[in-house]
Formats: structure tokens, sequence, C-alpha cells
């Protein structure tokens, strides 16, 4: 028998409404196929996207969803961040705008990687996502995600 999934989301909150979110997705296994490392800690190591990685930085830059903006976002090598902002309501579906904008992401990522490989799997199912509050959460998070490849490195460094 399947594990049940425990469901994050906030109970009763409208992931269609206009606001902002913090969202995590991971690669398959969470191998580090987006990015690497290059040069010593002490030489300010810079972090090169993998030809898998150019790819899923140019659907982000270029994401044109309707009512939907991407201010912030970090391709690590085994994972992404994103902070979308929903600017307007947006038509009611059963899924709400933030999966449906993480699952065209994922898709579109994956149909250009299995021009790379056939048989990559690029994403680990599923997304992390976090209501952006107010001001201050907003700020924190945006700092944390200019500072994750320095965080990276220097995890990596010290363990």
């Amino acid at each position: 028998m399947l594990k049940q999934r425990k469901n994050i989301r906030l109970r009763y909150f409208d992931y269609n409404s206009a606001g902002a979110y913090f969202v995590t997705f991971c690669t398959h296994n969470q191998d580090n196929i987006l990015a690497s490392f290059v040069g010593a800690i002490h030489e300010s190591p810079e972090m090169i996207l993998t030809d898998y990685g150019i790819i899923v930085d140019n659907i982000i830059k270029n994401l044109q969803y309707q009512n939907v903006s991407i201010p912030y976002y970090a391709v690590m090598p085994n994972h992404v961040h994103l902070v979308i902002i929903v600017n307007d309501n947006v038509v009611k579906n059963t899924r709400s705008i933030v999966s449906n904008v993480i699952g065209f992401i994922k898709m579109n990522a994956s149909k250009q990687a299995h021009k790379i490989d056939e048989n990559i799997n690029v994403w680990q199912r599923g997304f992390y996502d976090h209501v952006i509050r107010d001001e201050n959460d907003y700020i924190s998070i945006v700092e944390y995600i200019q500072n994750n490849p320095l965080k990276w490195v220097l995890d990596k460094y010290y363990k």
C-alpha cells in the first residue's frame, strides 16, 4: 500500500488569490543536475549552470503567464527557489495558479531535457510552497534566495 502523502497546503486558503508565494521544487533523487560550483572557497566560487540548468533558467526568465510574475529565483544544483507573484484574481480552476506555473516550468524543462537525454528523470514529484504573509516575510525570503548559492558552498565546504 502506498504511503499517504501529507497535505502541506494552508487549510482554507485560496491559492488562486492575488499574493506572493515562495516555492521550492527539487530534482529527481535530489541529483545535482542543474548546476555546479567551480573554484575554491577562498576564491569566491562561481555557480555554473549545466545544460539542464540553462533550460530551467530560460523557461523562468521568459515565463509569460497571465497575471503572474517571478521577481526572484535561484536555480541551484538540485533545486529551484521562486517567488511567484499572482497579480490579480485568475480564472478558478481545480488546480491553483501556483500549481499551474510550477507544472508549466517542470513540463517544459523536462521536454527540453529529454532532447539531451531521453532517459533522464528531471523532477521530484510535487513542490513546497509558503504563502508570503507580509513585507518582512517577503524581505527575508528574497534574502534567502539571494544568499542560497553562498550557503550551498559554505555548507559543502564545512561538512
